[in-house]
């Protein structure tokens, strides 16, 4: 009697996903239980217009006002697959109004995981930026995008995963917010607690919390006094609300401590206490100069050897291209770091994964402020309104970086061989809903 009551009690505790783990408010379980093999995105999820029912108006779109003087990205969204598109002062070529989408309606988060699912990326991290932690006013009202991708990743079983962004602390605050805004998407959204229908990504067995803006020069903030020790301790031992992995977003050459990083070997010290690291090197590579992508290879290589001997796990950046000359009022190149109809995105792409890479993360899906969003984008955006200029996606079609993505998946799961030519593949008919 005694062993069939061991039995049923270790049965029950198997089978009943909305049990938590080591005494936390976690899921035992998710369906996605490592970051090892997949392609994440970030993903901005800022974009809003007036009359969306946000009260934001023109939100990443353009400065209060979203007209040719005043527009903030450098891409537009291609649109014929929106339920709900808002009209613009931009015209197209024929003269009608050209119109954009609002992260704020549902159904546009939730075609935006429809296209992941279709075309085998397997999930985003949903950026969190600091403003938002301010005030329960603030992390309620961001809340409404996070519990729409919440939804949709369930729906179309993609994995989620948070990535707080530490741009918009000031000196004199500290990181105290997000521990009341984590404790709230914990308690309020069960964003880890969603039993059999768990999509959020776990690392190590544990739910993955990304923290980015660490060791940058460029911030007003000292990182010895914002409070990391104290929030890294809180995600990884709380006993409510920890129990946590923790992948930190740190400058390109961290482990020089130059360039773009801090003399300051304080940094290092942080990231021990750390699981994950991923280096931002958004715009420090460029295939137009010589010898970049073998570059980036040494440089993946160099990482990951140093990450293995400290145990840390490694995550390298790749990005299509860059550009923000609308976003930097014309002070930017425009194109500046251009995309070579996808050979520049592929190549970083290809060189990470044999360099070793186990897991890569993509800036950005949706990010057009800066021209690196590789969700769909027209060819045909408003043109000859000066001030204003907008990149294309160079006549390739607009879904050509999803595909490109999904594809990259399946070499870094062994699942293809590699191509070095495959950006060129334009017909993705056959190769597109991978559903993975």
């Amino acid at each position: 009697m005694r062993n069939k009551l061991i039995g049923w009690l270790l049965t029950f505790l198997v089978l009943d996903s909305n049990l938590v783990f080591a005494g936390t408010k976690h899921s035992i379980s998710t369906r996605h239980p490592s970051y090892d093999g997949l392609i994440m995105c970030g993903y901005q999820g800022w974009f809003r217009t007036e009359g969306d029912g946000s009260g934001r108006g023109w939100v990443h779109y353009g400065r209060n006002f979203f007209n040719a003087s005043n527009s903030t990205v450098d891409l537009w969204p291609d649109v014929s697959e929106y339920q709900k598109t808002y009209s613009t002062d931009f015209k197209l070529e024929e003269g009608s109004s050209a119109r954009v989408f609002s992260s704020w309606d549902e159904s546009t988060v939730d075609l935006h995981f429809k296209w992941m699912q279709e075309y085998g990326i397997d999930g985003v991290f949903m950026q969190r930026f600091f403003d938002v932690t301010r005030s329960k006013k603030s992390r309620g009202e961001s809340r409404v995008i996070l519990s729409h991708a919440l939804k949709a990743s369930q729906n179309h079983e993609r994995a989620i995963a948070v990535m707080y962004d530490l741009s918009g602390l000031k000196p004199g605050e500290d990181c105290s917010t997000l521990i009341q805004d984590w404790k709230e998407l914990v308690d309020e959204l069960k964003l880890t607690a969603q039993g059999t229908n768990q999509s959020y990504l776990y690392h190590r067995g544990k739910p993955l919390v990304a923290i980015w803006g660490i060791g940058f020069p460029d911030r007003p903030y000292n990182i010895h006094d914002i409070g990391l020790e104290k929030l890294l301790d809180f995600l990884r031992n709380d006993p409510q609300y920890g129990g946590c992995c923790v992948m930190l977003g740190v400058p390109n050459y961290f482990r020089d401590l130059r360039a773009d990083t801090i003399a300051d070997e304080y940094l290092h010290q942080i990231m021990a206490k750390a699981d994950v690291i991923m280096p931002w090197m958004v715009g420090r590579f460029s295939e137009s100069l010589h010898g970049e992508i073998n570059r980036y290879g040494a440089q993946v290589k160099a990482d990951q050897a140093w990450c293995a001997d400290r145990k840390l796990d490694y995550v390298p950046c790749v990005y299509p291209g860059f550009s923000w000359y609308n976003l930097s009022k014309g002070r930017g190149p425009h194109d500046a770091i251009p995309r070579l109809k996808g050979r520049f995105y592929w190549d970083l792409m290809t060189t990470a994964i044999q360099s070793g890479a186990k897991m890569i993360y993509v800036a950005m899906f949706d990010e057009m402020d800066e021209g690196t969003a590789i969700f769909k984008c027209t060819n045909n955006p408003p043109q000859h309104q000066p001030p204003a200029k907008f990149l294309t996606y160079e006549g390739l079609p607009s879904d050509h970086y999803l595909w490109l993505t999904g594809q990259a998946g399946k070499i870094l799961r062994g699942e293809i061989t590699p191509d070095k030519d495959l950006y060129q593949n334009t017909n993705h008919e056959l190769t597109k809903n991978a559903k993975r």
